[in-house]
């Protein structure tokens, strides 16, 4: 499964949809952080880093595959 953050297809935007409020917002305000550090061409601290055993990505991927078999379930 390829970073959902770089392209948003119509599964992963439903998939987004689905998840909890607070994964959510989570999910948006890494991105923000990044889009503006990226803007002002700096790195983010070490200290704030997050391991990826450590992130949400365990609670994303569920959600996004278990829709992406249902819909291509409906397609048949």
């Amino acid at each position: 499964m390829r970073d959902d953050t770089v392209y948003e297809n119509e599964d992963v935007k439903e998939a987004i949809k689905r998840l909890p409020e607070d994964v959510r917002n989570e999910r948006l305000f890494r991105i923000k952080r990044a889009l503006d550090l990226s803007m002002r061409q700096q790195i983010l601290p070490k200290e704030q880093w997050i391991k990826y055993e450590e992130g949400n990505t365990t609670c994303r991927k569920p959600t996004l595959l278990t829709f992406s078999k249902n819909m291509a379930w409906r397609r048949r």
